[in-house]
């Protein structure tokens, strides 16, 4: 794989436009709402690609993000099961890299939802294995990213002055 700037910019591209993952976001963050008791804001197309915008502004996120998206996008492993702990590995990291210019504790929240939104996610027959585990690490980034949670709201009341 050779990554350059138009490398990233085509990933880039094909993440924005990649909208069914804003109901995989959704339904997600539905269940954790339910499980934890709370409501959660739900998040719109046009969040999800400013959030895709802003992912990719930062040169140092975006090369790795993309590496990841285009690895998992070609992943296939014959009979799917041997390469399950590839597919689930590529995506517990990329979840965290979106995630990660909100600070390492919201990236490893991110790897923690990519378990649960990869439940959720379903490829098709015809997408390569780690086609699910892609969207599933989308949602799981950005949703974490994303505004709606009402802990993230505001400043924590664990700092200290």
């Amino acid at each position: 794989m050779r990554l350059t700037p138009a490398t990233v910019e085509r990933e880039r591209d094909w993440v924005r436009d990649r909208t069914a993952v804003v109901g995989l976001i959704n339904e997600t963050r539905a269940a954790l709402g339910e499980a934890f008791e709370t409501e959660v804001g739900s998040v719109t197309e046009p969040d999800y690609r400013t959030e895709v915008e802003r992912v990719f502004a930062d040169g140092d996120v975006a090369v790795n993000a993309a590496a990841l998206i285009a690895l998992l996008r070609g992943l296939d492993v014959e009979d799917d099961y041997p390469g399950f702990v590839v597919d689930e590995f590529l995506g517990r990291e990329l979840a965290a890299t979106i995630a990660s210019t909100r600070g390492r504790a919201y990236s490893l929240l991110a790897e923690a939802t990519f378990h649960y939104a990869d439940i959720h996610a379903h490829g098709t027959p015809e997408e390569a294995a780690g086609a699910d585990d892609l969207d599933a690490a989308l949602a799981a980034g950005f949703q974490t990213r994303l505004p709606g949670w009402a802990w993230t709201e505001g400043d924590s009341p664990f700092a200290v002055e």
